[in-house]
């Protein structure tokens, strides 16, 4: 809750990056898993995944 926490997602995968030496590919993996547990119905998670998630990390890898 960023409100709350005054932190972001983005922030905390910099920190990631950071305190641990993460890679682009960790993240997009933890993201990956983390929708595969989402609260939501399987095929809204896979449409999430294959429309959202994976295209928006290639995109950003093609930079």
């Amino acid at each position: 809750n960023r409100l709350m926490s005054q932190t972001s997602m983005t922030h905390e995968m910099e920190e990631l990056v950071k305190a641990f030496d993460w890679n682009f590919l960790d993240l997009q993996r933890v993201t990956v898993n983390a929708l595969k547990s989402a609260f939501i119905p399987f095929e809204e998670r896979l449409a999430l995944i294959e429309e959202i998630v994976k295209p928006g990390y290639l995109a950003v890898s093609a930079e």
